[in-house]
């Protein structure tokens, strides 16, 4: 990786784009410490201190800390993740969009433009939803309607304008600009998370306690990040023959190539839905200001929220990570569905005069397909779950509070990977372009 990246700065062009994407990376980090006008910062750093939602924690984790200051970029690129996924689910189920999708670039294009709106849609009702609902708790300097539209309007354009740099940087930049944005706003929050494992298991212990606890705390997330590498690069090599053709006077076809299948192939998005399914509840009791009592409703809620899993003095609440569990292995299926189709690829062979050896065209080759994928995809949903039960499990037994976990290594090695990916293939077109030209 090291090498790749000082090969590429060896390249001009290269070169240009790695300082750019630096430099908008600054931009973002600046603006997740600018305070947007209107909220009372103290006020609200202590109403965050006593939420017991794991779900805000990990919101201010994907935020980069912009949540919990309340600045200007406090939203984040939520909205854009939000929207896409929303777009994904709808190509699936509005024919026009299907259509628009099928078109090509020219028809990838509107998709992008119509998710930007939804992106701006989404932003606007969740900073309306936030600065009523902060107004009414007190937590904005002046209750009243300028103080409210000079929230929205700056969480809103805050928003936007993170979604703009992401789309430039995707464009001028390297990698995809808005994952790059997701995983920067995370690794700044990890040296804080590695101070307070530091504080809670490290400080004032004896040297050999001391050592022994650091060593743990290294191999337990070394463990994890080479187990997500291997989960991330994972597949199955489905092999495909093509019949030979005459055109003509000539041959054409004949060779042989592959299907790949990914085991993860729906990568972090079942455990975000997962976990956005079961903290919704849990969200907006806490804002309600409910959820605090010893009623079923209550318990209920408790056994939602992560922060109260495989914790010993309270195990019920564990049947929610059951449930958790649950939601994973489904929606694993479940986004592979929307996003794979095996009868498609099939009758696209079938047309092409490509065959899987020993398989017949057609609906058998479907069938084929479907019976792989389906092996393959509860193998990636199990090694997904454990990648996110492993923080949950030292959280809740050692109580380890920290903000990222198995979600977070997951986003970071997967956008890391794909960026390398991305910096060689660009220095692989370089260096041809250079052999062809002498």
């Amino acid at each position: 990786m090291f090498d790749t990246v000082r090969n590429a700065f060896k390249i001009k062009d290269i070169r240009n784009r790695l300082i750019f994407t630096f430099l908008m990376l600054i931009v973002i980090r600046l603006g997740s410490q600018l305070p947007i006008p209107g909220v009372n910062q103290s006020v609200f750093a202590d109403w965050f201190a006593n939420q017991s939602s794991d779900a805000f924690s990990f919101f201010d984790a994907v935020t980069g800390g912009s949540f919990l200051q309340m600045s200007i970029f406090a939203l984040n690129i939520t909205p854009y993740i939000t929207s896409s996924i929303i777009m994904q689910l709808l190509t699936i189920a509005i024919p026009k969009l299907e259509e628009m999708q099928r078109d090509g670039e020219e028809g990838r294009k509107k998709i992008t433009e119509i998710t930007r709106y939804v992106t701006v849609a989404l932003a606007l009702i969740e900073a309306i939803a936030m600065a009523i609902g902060f107004g009414r708790s007190g937590y904005l300097t002046e209750y009243n309607f300028v103080t409210v539209l000079q929230v929205i309007v700056t969480l809103t354009a805050g928003s936007a304008v993170l979604m703009w740099i992401g789309e430039r940087i995707t464009e001028k930049g390297v990698g995809n600009g808005i994952s790059i944005v997701l995983v920067i706003n995370i690794i700044s929050r990890i040296p804080q998370d590695f101070a307070s494992l530091f504080e809670q298991f490290i400080s004032g212990k004896s040297v050999a306690k001391g050592i022994l606890a650091g060593v743990i705390i290294l191999a337990i997330i070394l463990v994890t990040v080479i187990f997500v590498i291997v989960l991330q690069g994972a597949e199955r090599r489905i092999p495909v023959q093509y019949s030979k053709k005459i055109q003509g006077r000539k041959t054409v076809g004949g060779q042989s190539t592959h299907i790949p299948l990914k085991v993860n192939t729906g990568g972090v998005i079942p455990i975000i839905f997962a976990q956005s399914l079961m903290q919704f509840p849990v969200v907006i009791a806490q804002i309600a200001g409910k959820g605090n009592g010893t009623g079923i409703g209550s318990k209920i809620l408790k056994g939602l929220s992560q922060s109260n899993w495989c914790d010993p003095k309270e195990p019920v609440y564990s049947i929610g990570l059951v449930v958790y569990i649950v939601l994973i292995i489904a929606f694993a299926y479940f986004y592979t569905s929307i996003t794979f189709n095996p009868l498609e690829i099939a009758n696209n062979m079938k047309r092409q005069g490509g065959f899987i050896p020993g398989i017949r065209p057609g609906k058998p080759t479907s069938d084929y397909l479907n019976r792989i994928l389906n092996y393959i995809i509860f193998i990636g949903a199990a090694g997904l779950t454990i990648v996110a039960v492993i923080p949950i499990f030292f959280n809740g037994v050692f109580n380890a509070e920290v903000s990222f976990g198995g979600t977070s290594i997951i986003i970071i090695v997967g956008v890391v990977i794909e960026t390398i990916k991305q910096i060689e293939s660009q220095m692989l077109v370089r260096y041809y372009k250079g052999f062809l030209n002498d």
